[in-house]
Parts: structure tokens; C-alpha cells; sequence
């Protein structure tokens, strides 16, 4: 066969789609849950997927592309809040699906934090697709805030937008502590909102009042 009908004959062969892909995508995930992504390979997810790796070759050039689009199926668009303040903006954001409250996200994060130190080329993907958009997010709300005339003056956005995941994430991997929404909520009154606004929200420990029930 000369080099031009071998191409042909790739070219043509079926890409994977559909949900054969999807399924393919969540062995992906599945092997990534397991061994985590530095020892995560390409045959271990044809092996899981029940698929050969000629078949992922197909759809992915390798294992950078195939984890990210992985981690991409497995999360939603995040949609931007709109509380009408800057508290409830971050609340909304940061708590539930997709969030820091969300136990998927925290335990993909954690199965690919090595990785982003050790693979230049899926770090900055995964800065790119997967961070990216979550980033923007956060960038956007604070500066809707600031148009509200709720930030001081000089804030420095680029500073305080990823100011909040970084405190949960360093509470969570570095001391053990699993975040929730009481301690999104407790870094937001008692950190974020007081440096960013000039103005320190009273901390109630029994918001319910359940200790004078």
C-alpha cells in the first residue's frame, strides 16, 4: 500500500462519537479516580472502556487530549450569578455543582494536582479548558462589584478573583479540611469581603439562633 492510500484509509476509517465516546470519556474518568493521572494510560482506558487503543487514537493524539476532554464532559458550563451582591454572587459560585461544595470537582482536582507540576503540556491545558472558564468567572464577578461601587478603590481584581479557591484549596490539602458551604461562607464574611469591601460583615456562629432554641 503507497503512503497516500494509507492516509486515505485512515482518514476514512470511523472516528469515535456519540456514545461511544461518552463511554469512552468515562472510563477515562474512571481509571483517572483510580491511579490518578500520572499513572493513568492509554491502555488502561481502552482495558476499561472494553475498546482497543487503536480506536482511542482515532478521536485523541493521546493521553493530554483524551484527560481533558474527559474532565470537560464530566463538568457544567458555569453560568454567571446574579444575587445582585457581591456576597451572593461568590456563595452561588462557589457552592454546589461545579463548585468547591462539589465532591466530583474537588476529587478530579485532587487526582490531577501532581500532574500539573510534572506535565508542562497538560498543565496548560488544563489552566486553559478546564481552570479557564471557572477563572473568568470569578474575574466577572468582581467586577460587576466593582461597577456596584461595592470594592474599595484600587482593588486589584486580577489579586482577589482567585483569592478564595486558593484559601479552601490550601484548607483543604495542606490542613485536612474538606470544605463546605458553612466554610466557603465563613472565608467570604470574614476575608474576602472585608478586604475587598473595607467592610467586615458581623460573624454570627449560631445563625439559627438553635442556641437560645
Amino acid at each position: 500500500m503507497t503512503p497516500g492510500h494509507a492516509t486515505d484509509a485512515a482518514v476514512s476509517r470511523p472516528r469515535v462519537e456519540g456514545d461511544r465516546e461518552q463511554e469512552i470519556l468515562d472510563a477515562t474518568l474512571e481509571v483517572l479516580g483510580d491511579v490518578g493521572y500520572d499513572r493513568l494510560t492509554m491502555d488502561a482506558v481502552a482495558t476499561r472502556a472494553k475498546a482497543s487503543k487503536a480506536t482511542l487514537y482515532r478521536r485523541w493524539n493521546g493521553k493530554v487530549s483524551l484527560v481533558i476532554d474527559a474532565l470537560l464532559s464530566a463538568k457544567s458550563t458555569p453560568e454567571m450569578p446574579d444575587t445582585g451582591s457581591l456576597r451572593g454572587d461568590l456563595i452561588a459560585s462557589f457552592c454546589g455543582m461545579g463548585g468547591l461544595t462539589d465532591e466530583q470537582s474537588v476529587a478530579t482536582f485532587a487526582s490531577v494536582i501532581t500532574a500539573i507540576h510534572r506535565d508542562q503540556d497538560f498543565a496548560a491545558a488544563f489552566r486553559r479548558e478546564v481552570v479557564g472558564p471557572k477563572a473568568a468567572l470569578s474575574h466577572a464577578i468582581f467586577e460587576r462589584a466593582r461597577d456596584r461601587g461595592e470594592l474599595c478603590p484600587g482593588v486589584d481584581i486580577d489579586l482577589f478573583a482567585p483569592a478564595l479557591a486558593g484559601i479552601v484549596l490550601h484548607r483543604m490539602y495542606v490542613m485536612g479540611e474538606l470544605p463546605d458551604e458553612e466554610l466557603i461562607t465563613k472565608v467570604i464574611d470574614q476575608i474576602i469581603l472585608p478586604a475587598a469591601t473595607g467592610h467586615h460583615r458581623p460573624f454570627n456562629p449560631d445563625p439559627e439562633g438553635l442556641a437560645h432554641g
